[in-house]
């Protein structure tokens, strides 16, 4: 399929829509902020690090157990526009979550541009199967799975959900019971005349294949789709175009704009009891907030 190529005004206009980190007074705060929380998560809870799920040597996941047996399970996939972060980076909730009764798991994957995004997505498909797969052994409920991301982990998120993917591993088309992407992109076309492209280097086949916005599933669980009510109208606009075609399906999903958070910021909720998006995360997956 040829996609019609924006006109350089609105090519400009994408180009500022689209950087999140200018969106923010001070990025630079933020990516320390997730380390410091993580590296506390990992000082502070039993964890079962670098346990390989393929290959590759990103290929790699921790996994923090739930306090009680059967627990539902939390994949998380950190966003970083596919090229920075790590799940060193990524494990902030896993205090409050394991607390309420969650087992999480956080993955890597390897980066652009020394990768695909036909890459990255395949690597987070054998992340979910190996879950669905071996959870049990650590304490989690494989059929009780959900999935969580941000910005660019909310778009690989999407591509969990999509369909067709799902047989080729062994897998039911609904393995994900609910998700809930953070800050998503749904829709990557826009991206092709953007700056981002200088390091995702997409073609137009590559954008529409990899865009969930047009690889809705047949059978899903409940969807999620958040974003900071202070991001750019794109990131907003992008949640609700993609909400407005998952329930086009007859699929059961809401749209939970953040009040008072940012881009970078709004995440970390999943780790802060009480807050608007860590109780919506604990009512997707039949968990009593404290």
């Amino acid at each position: 399929m040829t996609i019609p190529r924006e006109p350089a005004s609105l090519a400009a206009y994408y180009d500022v829509q689209y950087n999140a980190r200018a969106s923010v007074a001070d990025y630079a705060q933020y990516p320390r902020l997730y380390r410091e929380l993580s590296d506390h998560a990992h000082a502070s809870l039993p964890c079962f690090k670098d346990v390989a799920y393929g290959p590759g040597a990103a290929e790699r996941l921790d996994i923090f157990p739930a306090s009680r047996p059967d627990a539902p399970v939390l994949l998380f996939i950190h966003g970083g526009y596919w090229r920075a972060l790590s799940k060193a980076d990524s494990a902030f909730m896993a205090p409050a979550l394991t607390a309420a009764g969650a087992c999480v798991v956080v993955i890597d994957y390897d980066l652009a541009p020394a990768v695909s995004l036909d890459h990255i997505v395949a690597q987070v498909r054998r992340a979910l199967a190996w879950v669905h797969g071996n959870i049990a052994a650590f304490g989690g409920d494989p059929q009780r799975l959900y999935a969580s991301g941000s910005s660019a982990g909310g778009h690989l998120v999407g591509m969990l959900l999509a369909g067709g993917w799902q047989a080729e591993h062994g897998l039911p088309g609904d393995v994900l019971r609910g998700a809930l992407p953070v800050s998503g992109l749904f829709d990557l076309c826009p991206l092709l005349d953007t700056h981002i492209n200088g390091w995702m280097q997409l073609d137009e086949a590559a954008a529409w294949r990899n865009s969930p916005q047009f690889s809705q599933p047949v059978a899903a669980g409940e969807l999620v789709v958040a974003y900071g009510a202070l991001e750019t109208a794109e990131f907003a606009r992008q949640s609700a175009n993609y909400l407005r075609a998952w329930r086009s399906r007859g699929l059961p999903g809401r749209l939970l704009a953040v009040p008072e958070r940012n881009h970078f910021d709004v995440v970390l909720e999943l780790g802060q009891p009480g807050t608007p998006l860590y109780r919506a995360l604990l009512q997707l997956m039949g968990l009593v907030a404290e």
